[in-house]
């Protein structure tokens, strides 16, 4: 199928492509990679009536790394630039374990990191790599800007709080504390395929070995990025053991998440492969902590 007629705007500064967004407010959509919008317009599931292209925006290409330690990155940075940067991979090690896992390398090329957090997937991974980094969302508009967590930004299924004249222009990840580990893991059908069920693990530990903090984070498991808390709170103050991880497996697979069945898989199925892959990103997360 062939898109609805639209308008194009390439807007050749950030104050322009402003302007074109409170000029055609709620028709106007912004491209950026166009991985996910472009088919979901090929399909007619969306017509906007004004296209604004942001790949000609200097500026929100960037990626670097503030005094206190966090890495910021402009909405336009490549998914393929997150999978290889050293810098990432230094200081944001569970972004870069995620990268392979979206898609195909070619998708990886144009897709963008604000891209993909502002189509809000349920089933995408970089929401819920967000989410589990504490990372932080700018929003900004012709006439103000503002910044939200990842959690506060998501609102429900492929719902954000971003308002009809702003754009998404910039992500911050605070850095990792000391003796933190992390890892993530998800289930596909295919390699490239959209995950059945995966998970975001946090873990750090004191000098001892001992949890002092956990977080656990799930895709494809509700409407939004789904945080276990009260099943991370459970290793918060032990020694990490295999017994550990299976019940704080089981209280987040049964209690906290909220799967919906599909034509590839059942609910329950998708309950079950969330308790599996917890105990493997916990056992991952643990053996990383503190190295």
């Amino acid at each position: 199928m062939k898109p609805a007629p639209f308008e194009y705007v390439a807007p050749e500064t950030l104050a322009d492509a402003l302007a074109a967004m409170q000029q055609y407010g709620f028709e106007a959509k912004p491209l950026a990679g166009g991985q996910s919008l472009v088919p979901v317009m090929n399909f007619r599931l969306a017509q906007p009536g004004v296209l604004i292209d942001l790949n000609g925006v200097p500026g929100l290409d960037g990626l670097w790394q503030a005094s206190d330690g966090t890495l910021h990155f402009g909405s336009m940075v490549r998914q393929s630039r997150l999978e290889r940067d050293p810098l990432v991979a230094q200081h944001q090690p569970l972004l870069a374990e995620a990268m392979p896992h979206i898609a195909h390398p070619q998708i990886r090329n144009r897709g963008t990191f604000g891209g993909s957090l502002a189509h809000a997937d349920p089933a995408a991974e970089l929401p819920v790599i967000c989410v589990a980094l504490n990372g932080r969302i700018k929003l900004q508009s012709a006439a103000a800007e503002r910044w939200l967590t990842a959690r506060d930004f998501y609102t429900g299924l492929f719902a954000t709080d971003i308002g009809e004249e702003e754009l998404l222009v910039e992500i911050a990840l605070p850095p990792l504390p000391a003796r933190t580990g992390t890892a993530f893991t998800e289930m596909a059908r295919r390699h490239g395929d959209y995950a059945l069920a995966g998970v975001a693990a946090v873990v750090t530990v004191d000098a001892s070995g001992v949890c002092t903090a956990a977080r656990l984070v799930y895709l494809n498991a509700g409407e939004v990025p789904v945080v276990a808390e009260q099943a991370a709170q459970l290793l918060v103050g032990q020694r990490p053991s295999q017994e550990l991880w299976l019940e704080t497996a089981v209280a987040a697979s049964q209690n906290e998440i909220d799967p919906r069945g599909d034509i590839h898989a059942s609910a329950d199925y998708k309950r079950h492969l969330a308790k599996v892959l917890t105990v493997r990103a916990l056992k991952q997360a643990f053996a990383r902590a503190g190295k």
